[in-house]
């Protein structure tokens, strides 16, 4: 798939399957909602990105705490901005009917991507207390869409008069056990749907190519388009405590003792996920980057800058 052009069979025609389909290394951002009413850090963040990636997540109640909307974010982009939203649903906080209704209408306001998963378990937010619905799982989500999409018709069969191209995505991650379920649970979500995939963060390069491995071993890299998740770590202390406290999560010690050794940290880190961009580019079957500065926002226009992912390609 990488290299080649696909542009004449779009699915949903956003700019980001355009940029995929055309054989572009892609690169992607990541913006958190802030857990307040207003705008102020999308807009700052947003204006940061602008020209710099293909499409801007936004993250859903990220960590089961409350915050401003994916979807009011995601509008906030495009009709503010002119940039191209990838709206994040997770199956904890809606029913199937709540999904569908809200994604018809993020549809019809000009979204095209949307990344399904199943969200962080209540429990680890800020309610713990509060009932986590789950009426679906991520793959059943992506069934759901890819039967709005292709057949015209909702979950329960009526027909969808008008309905909604989007480009669909999932996610993935190489590094929970068992390692080899990961790439058995990845072919379910394509098999589901999946046009493309963005990866957990990685942190833990040579973990990565051996799921690569796997994955090309499989035929899968051939099927969906691959983003692989970065995530530049800017405390040494933050990436001992991922390492340890974090579950599913991987870390490399080479990881921690960059950002340890370095005289500035955060310097180091914008240079090992650079790093971390040039390899992917050289992996067989990885079709961009999704780089999630969690925290740090501002630092993605810098690190793309540096990586030498500009310009973008248009079109």
């Amino acid at each position: 798939m990488k290299g080649e052009n696909k542009l004449n069979n779009l699915k949903a025609g956003s700019n980001l399957e355009k940029v995929l389909a055309s054989g572009h290394f892609a690169c992607t951002g990541e913006i958190g909602p802030p857990k307040s009413a207003d705008f102020h850090h999308i807009d700052m963040y947003a204006e940061g990105m602008k020209g710099k990636v293909d499409a801007v997540n936004f993250t859903d109640n990220q960590t089961a705490i409350v915050r401003l909307a994916s979807w009011g974010a995601a509008l906030r982009l495009l009709y503010k901005h002119g940039m191209e939203p990838t709206l994040q649903v997770v199956c904890r906080d809606r029913n199937r009917l709540a999904i569908q209704s809200d994604l018809l209408a993020a549809y019809a306001h000009g979204i095209r991507n949307v990344l399904c998963l199943s969200g962080d378990h209540q429990a680890f937010g800020n309610h713990p207390g509060c009932k986590g619905v789950y009426d679906v799982d991520s793959i059943q989500l992506i069934s759901i869409l890819r039967k709005l999409r292709d057949e015209g018709r909702f979950e329960c069969g009526e027909e969808c008069k008008v309905a909604p191209k989007f480009f669909i995505g999932c996610a993935v991650n190489p590094f929970a056990d068992p390692f080899e379920f990961r790439v058995i649970r990845m072919e379910k979500k394509i098999r589901a749907g999946a046009d493309f995939v963005q990866t957990q963060c990685i942190l833990d390069m040579e973990r990565f190519e051996k799921f690569m491995d796997l994955v090309r071993k499989e035929g899968l890299h051939e099927r969906v388009y691959i983003c692989a998740g970065l995530m530049p770590v800017k405390s040494p202390r933050m990436a001992r405590y991922m390492q340890t406290g974090v579950p599913g999560m991987l870390v490399s010690e080479e990881f921690c003792q960059r950002l340890e050794k370095a005289e500035n940290p955060k310097e180091e880190a914008v240079n090992i996920t650079i790093d971390y961009i040039k390899r992917c580019q050289k992996i067989e079957g990885v079709h961009g980057v999704h780089i999630m500065a969690v925290a740090w926002e501002e630092i993605v226009p810098t690190i793309v800058e540096k990586a030498g992912l500009l310009p973008r390609p248009t079109f």
